[in-house]
């Protein structure tokens, strides 16, 4: 017997789908190696969220090996995947989403340039636009914390909160990134890494220049409310 009621059940399908087929946008760009990484994505309608099983290959992701998770980041009995394990980022995911309600969405990746800024613990600052368009400024710097329980998702939720930026770079670790869907946070996943590729190319050259915070609000507005065919929402 079903624990969630029909329309909800419909919910969980649709995020399965959605999840699953994301995971091959961090392997087509260049964000993964092996089984590293994942996707998790909040149930419409429920206090559960989708991720991604531990230690199964990107090639055989599919909907039905999906793991359902209440808020907590324990397995939802009797459904599809239960019987696997479920990320070992499982508890930062959770913490997340029972945190932060706006956030549809998470990933972690350990991009090779995203992931070598934070091994220095340094912020990726706003020197190009693309960054000010999608973050609103520097991607921040979060703290040490070792895998396994929720302080990485602390982490997360204590440099996030307040801050335009939808990416942290978990300090010794990699980003993750935040969104109002899941491919909301694929998308910043994949923009972490090429403005942290780009901007660590730019110091290789020299020095880099800062834009004016007058310019990088108004470019984050601009980007956020007026780009493209339907207004951009943003997580701050």
């Amino acid at each position: 017997m079903s624990a969630f009621p029909p329309e909800v059940e419909v919910a969980i399908a649709r995020t399965r789908e959605e999840v699953s087929q994301l995971h091959a946008e961090l392997v087509r760009n260049g964000l993964v190696v092996w089984t590293g990484g994942n996707i998790s994505g909040r149930v419409p309608g429920a206090d559960a969220f989708v991720i991604k099983p531990s230690g199964v290959s990107y090639d055989d992701l599919s909907p039905e090996n999906m793991i359902v998770c209440d808020l907590d980041g324990v397995i939802v009995a009797n459904t599809p995947g239960s019987e696997r394990e479920p990320s070992s980022d499982t508890a930062a995911h959770a913490y997340v989403y029972r945190n932060m309600p706006d956030v549809g969405g998470v990933v972690h990746t350990h991009s090779p340039y995203a992931t070598a800024w934070a091994a220095r613990g340094e912020a990726i600052p706003c020197v190009i636009t693309a960054m000010a368009d999608e973050f609103g400024g520097e991607i921040p710097v979060g703290p040490f914390a070792i895998i396994g329980d929720d302080s990485i998702g602390h982490g997360i939720v204590d440099t996030l909160t307040g801050h335009r930026s939808r990416a942290v770079l978990m300090q010794n670790h990699g980003p993750f990134t935040i969104g109002h869907s899941p491919r909301d946070a694929v998308k910043a996943a994949v923009m972490v890494e090429d403005a942290a590729r780009t901007v660590q190319l730019a110091r290789a050259g020299g020095q880099t220049i800062a834009i004016p915070q007058d310019a990088i609000d108004a470019l984050f507005h601009r980007y956020q409310n007026d780009y493209g065919q339907d207004a951009q929402r943003s997580m701050a």
